[in-house]
Order: C-alpha cells, then sequence, then structure tokens
C-alpha cells in the first residue's frame, strides 16, 4: 500500500468488516484514521489493534443523526486539520421479498445506505473543494449495478448512491476532488447477518455466500490500491458475482433470464430457510 504519511482517512462503519480493514491498513501505512460508527467499545477494539492507538480518533455517530454533522465534521477536521479522504461504508443490507416487505424497511435502508452518505459528503465537501485536494469513496455493492432478488431496498439505495456519485465526480474533478466507486460481491463480514427481515427485525444469522466470501483485508488492500491510482470505479468480487455488472451493461436481457431462472428455482426460499 502507498505510503500515507501525514494523510488522515474519516472510514465510516470503522468498527467491523471492510471499514475495520480498511482503517488498520490505513494506519499500517502510516495515516492517521478517524473511526465512526455507534459501537464505541468495537471502535476502541480496532483503535488497538491497528497499533497505533494515538494516531486514531474515535468519533461515534448515528450517520442518520443529520443535526449532528456539522459537529461531527468540525471535530474530524479538527483532529489533523484536514480530511484528505472519506469513505463512506456503513449500511445495512435486506432479505426478504418485495411483497411482504414493509415500506419503513425502505425508508430504514434508503436512510441508511443513499441518505446518510450523501449527507456526510455533502458536508465535508466544501472542505475537500477548498483546499483542492481530497477523495471521496463511496462503498456501493454489485446489488448498485443490477438487481438482486430478496434485495429491493437494498439495490435502490446501492443504485441511487452510484448515480450520486456519479454525477458529483463530473461536478469535482476540475476542482481536485476524486470520487471511487466501490462495487463489492460477497464479502465475509456481517452484511447478512445484520440484514433486515421483511418486518424490520434483524435477521441474525448468515449465509453461505457471504461466509464463503473475499476476505475484508484483501478488499482493503484493493480499494487503497484503487484510492492510490485515482480510480473511478472498482468492481471486486469473484465467479458470477463477477460477471453481473458486465452482463448489466452488455447483455441485459441475459442477465435478466439468468436472475429469474435463479428465484425460480428457489433462490427465494434457499435464503429464508438460511
Amino acid at each position: 500500500m502507498t505510503d500515507q504519511l501525514n494523510k488522515t482517512a474519516w472510514i465510516t462503519g470503522a468498527s467491523s468488516g471492510i471499514g475495520e480493514a480498511l482503517a488498520k491498513a490505513f494506519v499500517a501505512s502510516g495515516g492517521y484514521a478517524i473511526l465512526s460508527g455507534r459501537n464505541v467499545a468495537e471502535l476502541q477494539r480496532v483503535a488497538t489493534e491497528t497499533g497505533a492507538a494515538e494516531r486514531c480518533l474515535i468519533l461515534p455517530f448515528d450517520t442518520v443523526n443529520y443535526a449532528s454533522l456539522a459537529h461531527k465534521v468540525a471535530e474530524a477536521i479538527a483532529f489533523q486539520g484536514h480530511v484528505d479522504v472519506l469513505v463512506n461504508n456503513a449500511g445495512i443490507s435486506q432479505r426478504s421479498p418485495a411483497v411482504d416487505t414493509d415500506l419503513s424497511v425502505y425508508q430504514r435502508i434508503v436512510d441508511v445506505d443513499l441518505l446518510a452518505p450523501i449527507a456526510l459528503t455533502q458536508a465535508l465537501l466544501s472542505h475537500m473543494i477548498s483546499r483542492g485536494s481530497g477523495q471521496i469513496v463511496m462503498i456501493s455493492s454489485v446489488a448498485g449495478k443490477a438487481g438482486i432478488p430478496m434485495r429491493t431496498a437494498y439495490c435502490a439505495a446501492k443504485h441511487g448512491l452510484i448515480g450520486y456519485a456519479d454525477a458529483l465526480r463530473s461536478e469535482v474533478a476540475g476542482q481536485g476532488v476524486k470520487v471511487l466507486v466501490v462495487a463489492p460481491g460477497s464479502v465475509k463480514t456481517n452484511v447478512s447477518r445484520n440484514a433486515l427481515n421483511a418486518d424490520g427485525s434483524v435477521r441474525g444469522i448468515s449465509d453461505a455466500a457471504i461466509d464463503n466470501g473475499i476476505d475484508p483485508d484483501k478488499v482493503a488492500s484493493l480499494i487503497w490500491e484503487a484510492v492510490s491510482t485515482g480510480k473511478r470505479e472498482i468492481v471486486i468480487a469473484e465467479g458470477m458475482e463477477a460477471n453481473i455488472p458486465v452482463l448489466r451493461a452488455q447483455d441485459p436481457e441475459k442477465l435478466f433470464d439468468m436472475v429469474e431462472a435463479m428465484v425460480a428455482a428457489g433462490y427465494a426460499q434457499k435464503i429464508s430457510a438460511q
């Protein structure tokens, strides 16, 4: 990983999974990390496990508490005088068929996965533009590139995040600010365990695809490499998941047939039974 000496990265959802791995890798390369999430004990654990807790700022908050953003941005900037990279990583997923899913689930997921990263980005954007430098990283998903069954709310939010990021990139590229979209496939995290059911309850169990997913440390390494080289979008996926964005762009009818066949073969029942 490129030397990050004197650079500061603000990472949401930093208490586990991809966020934790990103924080540890950034600090290991000499950088300062601002760790945000709601679980203070876990954020403190991550800071300790970086081996350089003195280069970490624990900045807990709920990303949908929009009223607190101005204060949190001020705290983040005050830590080292600047924020070089913002990683919007916090999010929640879903495992339920649309016909059974309460509207409150859509509202919650769109709030957390779309509006919250937009709000935080908007709150920090003028700081980066005034410095003429900075990078914004949006953690979307393969599900943000194509519709995946049992995740209608999640797909809607992650598609929206890509749209916002693409439009923002075009506006700020000439002002020294870069925007990277990351579309991971299955990664070995708690995303499925923390996903919402149709009634908004937490699923509480994982699934085989996630349990056999890509190691978060590998994902973090690829993300920081993309940040260092100024990439604008990367897909981090394996097997069939890696082909989904390609098919969506090149042969959408084939993808639609494939996904419909998957559902007809009992995909929804299999997910619900796990």
